[in-house]
């Protein structure tokens, strides 16, 4: 179920009038069934998927805290967090990685004389896996690690992986932060549903009016690049930068904004990331909750920084790859990983993040670090390397400068989009203040309805959110 559907305009409404009539006792079982067919929409095999994983990871959690975090128990409780680690990450990559791997080795064996003819699997991809699988990950290490308890109350367990908002593509929650939320009653409050509507809104205005009419250009050129000229290639690439960051953090303020009308608060999964000053301050604002998981789970665990600058660096880049193969199973995503760690290491290194810098200077470093990004994000669109590196070399070729060929059209919401994010002092620019005219309630509701009529009209022809491939 899209959150840009007819389906969801109807099921969201609902789930709420109901949610709020009921005691609170009955809450989050109507939450964990709408939850259930909010995701069983797509494909009832994709529900058995996640049942299955999630019950699995509920029963190690909860025999983990039958046992003691030190003495010969302990090693009982790593075995079990070991096997839920493993259990997940070979579901996730028998589902996304298996005929990439196969593949692969297949070609490199081909190379020394061996003849290999592995088996591929025609399987579907599950919708939202990979967040899914990290999530309940989280949880369990952080059960392993004692820095919370399990929960035995399988319903609020549900409720936690699979509430709705989050549950296909983010952001990653953390159990310490929204399982508690399920475990205590809540009140309707409506400064917080007001906020969720304008949030909600603002986010499908990102999607429809930004990503989307970006695609439709996007999409053009990178099918054509071969072909078009070097203005149409630098054209294609801006417009696939806002295309994936409207698509994606639209969903992140629609799945924030549809958790407040149930008093759940998300965690902010993005921060204006094109005003990013550097490789480092963009990651500290892009996918913020998968870039701290991998910090939490992966990057402190290997010994972040405190092993010595080599082992930092090696740290770094093992995130960053591994960043790059959790986005697919295609080695322009590896590549987009590679270059992104190649571009934050020395940053990182050399330590001058916080040194004083003018207007001007700061205006050339947030225009170069999203000149960077934006090259990176012609490996991640390209379907292979091949294609990758002939569109950046086209980018570059004086010799096919000419006209656009496509429109300009998003040219303008992207101008729109980013004003209004620079302008804004909070996570979304439909916070507005009752100020002036807009202090009459009827002058607010006017301007709200005429920006989601304005948005049903010039959206751009409907595309699925990109993200629910990873």
């Amino acid at each position: 179920m899209l959150f840009n559907s007819f389906a969801y305009l109807l099921f969201l409404p609902t789930v709420f009038l109901l949610y709020w009539a009921l005691p609170w006792k009955w809450r989050n079982p109507l939450l964990v069934a709408a939850s259930f067919l909010f995701y069983g929409w797509w494909d009832l095999r994709f529900l058995g998927l996640m049942v299955v994983t999630c019950a699995i990871n509920y029963m190690l959690a909860v025999t983990m805290g039958e046992k003691s975090i030190s003495g010969e128990e302990k090693q009982i409780r790593r075995l079990l967090c070991t096997t839920g680690v493993v259990i997940n990450f070979v579901i996730l990559g028998i589902f996304k990685y298996y005929n990439f791997f196969a593949e692969n080795l297949a070609a490199l064996l081909s190379t020394t004389g061996w003849e290999f003819h592995p088996t591929f699997l025609n399987v579907i991809l599950p919708v939202g896996i990979s967040f899914y699988t990290f999530q309940v990950t989280g949880y369990l290490i952080d059960v392993y690690r004692g820095t919370m308890p399990p929960t035995r109350n399988i319903t609020q367990f549900f409720a936690f992986i699979s509430f709705f908002p989050q549950l296909v593509a983010g952001p990653i929650e953390r159990a310490g932060q929204l399982l508690p939320q399920f475990s205590r009653p809540t009140r309707f409050s409506r400064p917080l549903a007001v906020e969720g509507m304008q949030q909600l809104l603002w986010g499908l205005m990102k999607k429809m009016l930004l990503a989307d009419n970006c695609a439709t250009v996007a999409d053009y050129v990178f099918t054509n690049s071969a072909t078009v000229s070097m203005t149409d290639l630098w054209m294609g690439a801006l417009c696939f930068a806002f295309q994936i960051y409207g698509d994606f953090s639209g969903y992140s303020d629609m799945a924030i904004g549809s958790a407040k009308l149930f008093g759940i608060r998300l965690m902010r999964n993005f921060d204006r990331p094109y005003l990013a000053k550097s490789i480092p301050d963009f990651w500290r604002r892009w996918h913020i909750s998968l870039m701290t998981w991998f910090r939490d789970y992966l990057y402190i665990p290997l010994g972040g920084n405190r092993k010595g600058k080599g082992r930092k660096m090696v740290n770094t880049a093992t995130v960053f790859l591994v960043s790059g193969l959790w986005h697919g199973a295609n080695w322009t995503f590896i590549f987009w990983g590679l270059y992104h760690a190649l571009l934050f290491i020395p940053s990182t290194l050399l330590h001058r993040e916080n040194r004083q810098e003018t207007r001007i200077g700061n205006i050339a470093k947030g225009t170069f670090t999203f000149l960077l990004v934006v090259l990176g994000w012609v490996l991640f669109r390209s379907t292979d390397l091949s294609q990758a590196f002939s569109y950046l070399a086209g980018m570059f070729d004086l010799s096919r400068l000419g006209s656009l060929s496509c429109s300009r059209m998003p040219l303008v919401f992207i101008l729109f989009f980013m004003s209004a994010e620079a302008c804004s002092k909070h996570d979304h620019p439909l916070a507005i203040q009752g100020r002036g005219l807009l202090r009459h309630r009827a002058a607010r509701f006017a301007l709200y309805y005429g920006l989601f009529l304005f948005t049903l009209l010039a959206g751009g022809k409907a595309a699925q959110f990109i993200y629910f491939q990873f």
